[in-house]
């Protein structure tokens, strides 16, 4: 039986709330500033698809209360966590990251640094990482064992074992100066995982110290060098660490679709990209950028800097967070020029070739030109053809995803304008257009382009609102190949080698030239 919202009592503090189904399974658990008003927003608001779903399984509620909507923030993240709600945002997507810990022992091991879910590290020692995707992928523990020379045996034996005889290990457990050994080989190990030292300055190092005991006729100990190296080398080829104290910066994008979120990072360590990572998540609840980033820096290093292309919600609150958990100072940013907002157009571009595969990314391009809803992979852009009173046509080109659909060009012979009326005429032949297809059934583009400026764009503006269909119009006027948009006042200016104002180019050069011939066919006739 649904939950009767009117007969619980739910209190107006700050808090998180807890949605359970008819098992006392938690369904989702959200956060708010005012529990009272933001519960029943939930059962007497319009709410999208996925969130009625949710409603509708919702049986009982229940709430922990905070001082403060920090204190809220903080909660909700280990709680989803802790409890995986099925409507939560739960970074499934996110690329493993890889911890290694070197264990508190005399001698000590190397293994990977386990966690719990709450985010804390299993048994004791001094814990590395997290290193990337893409270095944890071909990070090989064993290869670090091998070539710093770590002991794997769980209990120290009482003499050499057979990782000593094979040359993996100086048995710290039997000789002295193998306890000398292994005491530097955990030093330069530790310095290896902290990025103190790269592997190419340690290699070097090791290179003048064979050389060093082979000049002194020490060839055991040269030989022992000369394996170390080989192993570098190819821990060098295979590896690549990110060293977290240089990550200053992280990029998010983020595009919402059929109520579903997709959001890419880039980090950047040294001004330069070391990793990428996408998620998804439902447009469910609460569920937000905002959202996101606290559950995905609750498992993840913090940067200086987090630059986005949308501002998240409660932004002071969670820059407050962050700089408390990470002991430094970190903000938030929504770039609007330079470098940092051409990294986030790379990204958003990135998501938009994820989400329209098979898009010219110069048309996925226009939307955000255009400000569009969509892609337009459908233009349909039309033009007017005049040699005199007599011989006026209108045209119109068809592009899908930024190329001609030749079968879809239309011409029209102009019925109630008489003379020169280039507006009259644009608004006559895309009445017709619309109308038509409204009546028909038949699909609308995602943009019409006009050729001409704003005159043109208002005809065309009003004859689509008489055919009674939404459509998105903008015109493009030649002389300076500006694009005239209706919310906006001043034309929109895109630079002349810009891949998406080709594609409008195109499409309006098509229009013309289409529209052109059917004007000289109708002209031959009548002579």
């Amino acid at each position: 039986m649904p939950i009767d919202i009117l007969k619980i009592t739910i209190p107006s503090q700050s808090g998180i709330y807890i949605m359970k189904d008819l098992r006392g399974d938690i369904l989702y658990i959200g956060k708010a500033k005012n529990l009272k008003n933001r519960v029943r927003s939930y059962f007497f608001k319009n709410q999208n698809y996925k969130t009625m779903k949710l409603v509708e399984k919702v049986e009982d509620l229940e709430f922990v209360l905070t001082d403060s909507e920090e204190e809220a923030y903080l909660l909700e993240s280990n709680m989803i966590k802790r409890y995986r709600p099925p409507y939560n945002i739960e970074l499934k997507d996110q690329q493993r990251y890889t911890y290694l810990r070197l264990t508190n022992e005399t001698f000590p091991r190397l293994q990977v640094a386990r966690r719990t879910r709450t985010g804390e590290f299993l048994g004791g020692g001094r814990v590395f990482g997290p290193f990337t995707h893409g270095s944890s992928k071909m990070l090989s523990i064993g290869l670090l064992r091998k070539t710093f020379k770590i002991r794997i045996c769980k209990r120290l034996p009482k003499e050499a074992c057979l990782e000593y005889h094979l040359g993996n290990c100086d048995a710290p457990c039997q000789f002295a100066e193998g306890r000398i050994r292994y005491r530097s080989n955990v030093t330069n190990l530790e310095s290896i995982l902290k990025g103190k030292h790269s592997l190419k300055d340690f290699i070097t190092k090791l290179e003048s110290e064979m050389q060093d005991a082979s000049s002194n006729l020490q060839f055991e100990r040269a030989k022992d060098i000369r394996d170390t190296l080989h192993r570098l080398q190819d821990l060098q080829t295979r590896q690549k660490m990110e060293v977290v104290s240089d990550r200053n910066e992280e990029y998010f994008g983020i595009r919402v679709r059929d109520q579903s979120a997709h959001v890419m990072s880039f980090r950047q360590v040294r001004g330069v990209i070391k990793d990428r990572n996408k998620f998804a998540f439902d447009l469910v609840g609460d569920n937000s950028f905002s959202n996101f980033l606290s559950q995905y820096y609750s498992t993840n290093p913090l940067p200086k800097y987090i630059v986005a292309s949308e501002m998240p919600e409660k932004k002071d609150i969670l820059e407050e967070i962050f700089s408390r958990s990470s002991g430094f100072k970190v903000d938030i940013l929504v770039p609007t020029t330079g470098k940092r907002k051409e990294m986030v157009d790379l990204i958003l571009k990135n998501i938009d070739l994820e989400l329209y595969s098979g898009s010219d990314p110069a048309v996925a391009e226009l939307r955000d030109k255009l400000y569009l809803d969509r892609i337009p992979k459908n233009i349909e852009c039309f033009d007017i053809s005049n040699h005199g009173a007599d011989f006026a046509v209108g045209s119109m080109s068809c592009f899908r995803d930024g190329r001609p659909l030749k079968s879809g060009y239309r011409k029209f012979k102009i019925k109630t304008i008489i003379g020169r009326d280039d507006f009259g005429m644009i608004n006559e032949i895309v009445k017709r257009r619309y109308l038509r297809l409204r009546l028909e059934g038949k699909p609308m583009p995602d943009l019409v382009l006009i050729d001409g400026g704003r005159g043109q764009l208002n005809a065309a503006k009003d004859a689509i609102k008489s055919a009674g269909v939404q459509i998105p119009v903008v015109s493009l006027a030649k002389e300076n190949e500006e694009i005239y948009h209706p919310l906006f006042k001043s034309p929109i200016v895109l630079p002349r080698n810009s891949p998406a104002l080709k594609v409008l180019q195109h499409a309006r050069d098509e229009a013309h030239r289409f529209g052109v011939l059917y004007n000289r066919s109708l002209r031959r006739i009548q002579r």
